[in-house]
């Protein structure tokens, strides 16, 4: 025990670690799924690994601004509860904030490393920062990228800038840096590095930010303020490549609200198999692995990688206990099962002061 305690000791980093750890949320709906899932749960391993501070970004202004609605029968008359309402539902949005923070504080961050925003409350720190980035970007550049015309909302040219903030340290002048607040930090914000894990669809922001970079850090920084991106593999819904995993539709996804019973209904009902027609053609073929969504999402959930391999070998080759898709279906709902209900454990003793303790506005980076 002792030479194990002097081994973990030997690992801790002896200096504040050079980079900071960036992701984030949307919050579009208040129940998550496995795929939204996958970049925290990849990010709580970098932290780990890295030991390093992780701010999390959550974009309720940009879920209002693509899909609020408006509604004037919603507006106060002067009268009831809310008098001075406006009819528009941004309130929400910020609610999901709420709920969503909740599934990702379960996924076993570091309480004293992290620090999670909603923009609507702490874009005021970043506004410096998401100015410059307003006057390094023309709206021709994000036109292009993120195909808006004449007909988009100046909210959807404007909000990339505001993704692209928490990629320059100075953002934070007081959770990374102290803020000469007392917090013990002598790391220098402005010339922290950046790491983005992030799902794939959101690289075009962070390819704009890399672009104009340079203008946002001063000139020792060590990338010249380029943030670097690591991606989460594609994550297939349970259709099949050609299908869409949505949080309108239920029989898409898992959800970390399911029950057992709706985990196994939805993998044996509704998983796309790449197993063939008949036993004996599975016998002489095997499965395509490459389609078959529940060896895919084994691929994510299954932690021991030589029984991975294994399943591999027996299901692509038709032989063995795995021979066939209901055997690899079976597993899939074994792993399934005991992930969501570990999340759910862990989710129900985030409570609403929980989540406030992980939103305020702290020093999480520490002096050797």
């Amino acid at each position: 025990q002792e030479q194990q305690q002097q081994q973990q000791e030997q690992q801790q980093p002896t200096t504040p670690c050079p980079i900071y750890l960036y992701t984030g949320r949307g919050p579009s709906s208040a129940a998550m799924h496995l795929g939204h899932l996958v970049p925290f749960l990849f990010t709580a391993w970098l932290q780990k690994a890295f030991q390093c501070p992780l701010v999390i970004q959550m974009t309720d202004d940009e879920k209002f601004i693509f899909k609020g609605e408006y509604a004037g029968e919603r507006a106060g008359d002067g009268t009831g509860a809310e008098p001075n309402r406006t009819g528009d539902d941004l309130d929400r949005f910020a609610n999901l904030t709420t709920e969503n923070a909740k599934d990702i504080v379960a996924c076993e961050f570091l309480e004293d490393k992290t620090f999670l925003f909603s923009d609507l409350d702490y874009v005021g720190r970043m506004y410096p920062n998401i100015v410059r980035i307003w006057k390094a970007v023309t709206v021709n550049q994000v036109n292009g990228i993120f195909g808006f015309d004449g007909g988009s909302n100046i909210g959807k040219i404007a909000f990339p800038a505001v993704q692209a903030a928490p990629s320059f340290g100075s953002s934070f002048p007081n959770v990374l840096g102290g803020g000469g607040g007392g917090g013990g930090s002598v790391a220098n914000a402005a010339t922290l590095a950046c790491l983005i894990p992030c799902a794939i669809d959101q690289d075009p922001y962070f390819r704009l930010t890399r672009d104009i970079a340079h203008k946002l850090v001063p000139r020792h920084h060590p990338l010249q303020g380029k943030p670097a991106l690591i991606h989460s593999k594609f994550f297939p819904p349970l259709q099949g490549a050609q299908g869409k995993m949505s949080s309108s539709d239920a029989n898409s996804a898992i959800f970390l609200t399911d029950t057992p019973k709706d985990i196994e209904r939805k993998i044996k009902t509704h998983a796309f198999s790449g197993g063939r027609d008949t036993k004996k053609l599975q016998e002489e073929l095997g499965a395509d692995l490459d389609v078959d969504v529940s060896y895919q999402w084994l691929r994510f959930f299954l932690e021991d990688d030589d029984e991975l391999a294994r399943i591999g070998r027996e299901y692509g080759s038709g032989s063995g206990e795995f021979w066939s898709t209901g055997a690899v279906k079976a597993k899939l709902v074994q792993v399934l099962k005991e992930l969501v209900a570990e999340h759910q454990e862990r989710r129900s003793k985030v409570t609403e002061e929980v989540v406030r303790k992980w939103m305020t506005e702290r020093c999480i980076v520490t002096s050797a």
